[in-house]
């Protein structure tokens, strides 16, 4: 197995339709990167074998972007299926009930639970369509975000502009905030409303910045990602 030893803060989104364009992507690019995001996308297209391929032949670290959302007793047995697989972040979504069911499913492995606070594809006016109560954004994520980390979650997912309300919370000591919604200065937003370029989420208070389409969309993916690197050094 060949461990890569690239700066890990830069998490590359594999959104591609199948695991076939992901390893293609992958061995692009190298050991330029060494931390994949795998969605709910490519699940039908071989994403956990992927994911599995990724980590034990080229030692890479592995997100698994879920977004789980049940029953604690479903979540749980969800999660506990996933922890065999060695992955290194999974996301559900921020609510106590499910951060403790899937804190519960991955006890015994080094699985992190990610808490969703609120997508940042979402602005105020989607958060009314889904009952979701008054006030701003960023007060409400940061809210959840606290609420995530007292139910046990080791970090949650955040736009880079919230990145700095949840790196001050007392909670928030020893915790991961991982932000999507990074794009290089210059790029196009595409479907996210909530951005920030990679050296500002670091700036902010985030651990790992999450890059898709700028990298894989890129001409030259290898290039792409190594100057997000040489902007974050």
């Amino acid at each position: 197995m060949t461990q890569s030893h690239s700066d890990d803060r830069l998490i590359l989104a594999l959104d591609v339709p199948d695991a076939l364009s992901g390893l293609n992507l992958a061995n692009k690019i190298g050991d330029a990167v060494s931390f994949y995001k795998i969605g709910l996308g490519m699940l039908t297209g071989g994403g956990l074998a992927l994911a599995n391929e990724l980590k034990a032949e080229h030692g890479k670290r592995i997100f698994l972007d879920m977004k789980l959302f049940d029953i604690g007793a479903t979540v749980e047995a969800a999660v506990r299926g996933l922890a065999q697989f060695d992955l290194d972040f999974l996301t559900v979504h921020g609510d106590p009930h499910v951060v403790r069911a899937a804190k519960q499913g991955a006890a015994g492995s080094n699985m992190k639970i990610l808490g969703v606070t609120i997508l940042t594809s979402l602005d105020r006016a989607d958060l009314d369509d889904a009952l979701i109560r008054d006030g701003a954004i960023p007060d409400l994520v940061a809210e959840r975000a606290g609420r995530a980390f007292d139910a046990g979650a080791d970090g949650v997912i955040a736009s880079p502009n919230e990145a700095a309300l949840i790196r001050a919370l007392p909670e928030s000591a020893g915790r991961l905030i991982v932000t999507p919604g990074v794009r290089p200065a210059g790029a196009d937003k595409g479907d996210q409303k909530r951005v920030a370029t990679p050296a500002a989420a670091i700036a902010a208070g985030a651990d790992h910045i999450v890059v898709g389409r700028p990298i894989w969309q890129a001409d030259d993916p290898r290039a792409a990602a190594q100057a997000i690197l040489a902007e974050l050094s």
